[in-house]
């Protein structure tokens, strides 16, 4: 392990938005070819629009200010893109060209661009559709920095439209998450790839490449790792048949 200085964190007021979001878009993508055999898996289409697209519209109706966004895979045509297409919020790319460092590492690369207060994480493959209320400022609503390092949107394994695992996390009437899934057993809730993070989480690291889940399970070890329940529709586009069972659902509102 790696042992790095320690920011001091600077809160997010309570309620409100956190102001950066780290747009994780560098992965390979393999499970969509061949669709990805001549474009990055964020600049997929699905009802008309980049799936990367589908992600700062969500960012800026929430109101987040800053994207950090990294890049590996055909990282041209996706910087270029985001260049063209991204209106409204500023966009930092952290390039991993030479490495792809998964999540964990993603974060950890970009840590001095995150900077010292709680921070929004999506995958830039993630397509949801908003409940009665914005999903990230329920997010935001929900972040007490006192107890929470993590704060995870989860969807009901039932509700996980074309998600083909057995679920992710269990959670407690609180919203504290008390464990991943058993083997040979389901979860009831799936991670949907929005979370708010807080620096503190930036620590400790091991060399190289490694997942996001290090972090949450110290966390949750910790007690300091909670989930929410998204109120609407979301989507696991991960091959290209999901794109059109997930445009049919679309469609029909």
């Amino acid at each position: 392990m790696t042992a790095k200085k320690t920011l001091a964190i600077r809160p997010t007021p309570a309620g409100a938005v956190p102001e950066t979001a780290m747009v994780m878009a560098a992965g390979l993508g393999k499970r969509m070819r061949p669709l990805t055999a001549t474009r990055p898996k964020p600049l997929v289409e699905v009802a008309g629009k980049a799936l990367i697209d589908h992600v700062f519209d969500r960012l800026r109706s929430a109101g987040v200010k800053r994207a950090i966004v990294n890049v590996h895979y055909m990282a041209d045509a996706l910087e270029a893109h985001l260049r063209n297409r991204v209106k409204g919020i500023d966009v930092v790319v952290s390039d991993e060209r030479k490495l792809l460092m998964e999540t964990g590492g993603g974060i950890v690369q970009a840590r001095e661009l995150i900077g010292d207060k709680p921070f929004v994480v999506v995958n830039s493959d993630n397509l949801w559709v908003d409940g009665p209320s914005d999903a990230i400022r329920m997010l935001a609503d929900q972040w007490d920095d006192a107890k929470m390092d993590a704060l995870l949107l989860m969807i009901p394994l039932a509700r996980a439209h074309n998600h083909l695992g057995l679920g992710d996390f269990r959670l407690a009437a609180d919203g504290r998450i008390t464990g991943w899934r058993q083997p040979g057993r389901l979860a009831p809730f799936v991670y949907t790839g929005v979370q708010i993070l807080s620096p503190r989480v930036i620590r400790d690291w091991p060399e190289g490449p490694f997942s996001t889940r290090l972090f949450w399970e110290r966390t949750i070890e910790g007690w300091r790792a909670y989930g929410m329940v998204h109120q609407g529709l979301w989507f696991d586009v991960g091959t290209p048949p999901a794109i059109a069972a997930t445009e049919a659902i679309l469609a029909d509102g």
